[in-house]
């Protein structure tokens, strides 16, 4: 199953918000998901309940050490599998640099360990551009973009899509991608502006399906909780079950 890196250079458009709540959906539906959380920052390792104290457990003891990608799998609190974080992923891009090996050493693992024969692999990647990012997009079959509602993540958008052109040269290859739509509310006129815009310049690459501002997701992770565990009735558990019916359809996760 697909490889898929939940990527944009721009933080707080509902990256980790979004990886986070399609994991969680995707096991309730039995794909048995695996996460790799790959931002410093380890807010999806922590909203999971997969904090751990020694950096060598987390991710980094995989770049540092070697460690088995395998042997770093911890469980959620919701039951499925997520690789952690850790701060000292911070580290990477000054202890190995930019180098053919270095981008492609997360998939390499991937594939020795054979870790997505049988179930889709979600990567929250850094926001930064560096050796972490940029492992997440050498990994991935597809990417998923998620844009909020507002200017500055259009244009952000629009480096994005610069971006993945640029690391093509390299890939030799063009990497299935979608954007979606986050934080709408349909009550301001800018976000139709915004909906219209990105139409315009990703065409049939934008999500039908919008993520709408909502409280339940703002405060699920202050709860430690995704979406559907926090309120399954909620405008944001439907839009984020419409988002994977959507995904699923168009053979993305595939």
């Amino acid at each position: 199953m697909a490889k898929i890196a939940v990527f944009n250079q721009k933080g707080g458009v509902g990256k980790t918000t979004t990886t986070l709540n399609l994991a969680a959906l995707l096991a309730r539906r039995g794909a048995d998901p695996l996460v790799i959380d790959l931002d410093p920052q380890a807010h999806l390792t922590g909203i999971c309940g997969a904090v751990v104290t020694a950096s060598e457990r987390s991710l980094y003891g995989f770049y540092c050490n070697g460690a088995s990608l395998a042997g770093l799998i911890k469980f959620s609190k919701a039951g499925w599998k997520i690789i952690p974080s850790h701060l000292d992923l911070s580290k990477v891009d000054t202890q190995f640099g930019k180098g053919p090996n270095a981008l492609n050493r997360l998939n390499a693992g991937i594939n020795k360990e054979n870790l997505n024969t049988d179930r889709p692999i979600l990567m929250d990647a850094c926001p930064m551009l560096g050796v972490l990012s940029l492992n997440s997009v050498f990994a991935a079959d597809r990417i998923l973009v998620p844009i909020s509602a507002d200017y500055l993540a259009m244009k952000s958008a629009s480096q994005m899509e610069r971006t993945l052109r640029a690391l093509e040269q390299v890939l030799k290859k063009r990497v299935e991608r979608r954007y979606v739509i986050t934080r709408f509310d349909a009550r301001r006129k800018m976000s139709w502006d915004i909906e219209r815009r990105l139409r315009e310049r990703f065409g049939p690459e934008l999500c039908e399906t919008r993520i709408a501002e909502n409280v339940s997701l703002a405060e699920s992770p202050s709860y430690n909780r995704d979406v559907f565990e926090h309120a399954p009735a909620s405008r944001g558990a439907r839009h984020y079950s419409a988002l994977l019916d959507e995904l699923e359809t168009c053979g993305f996760l595939r």
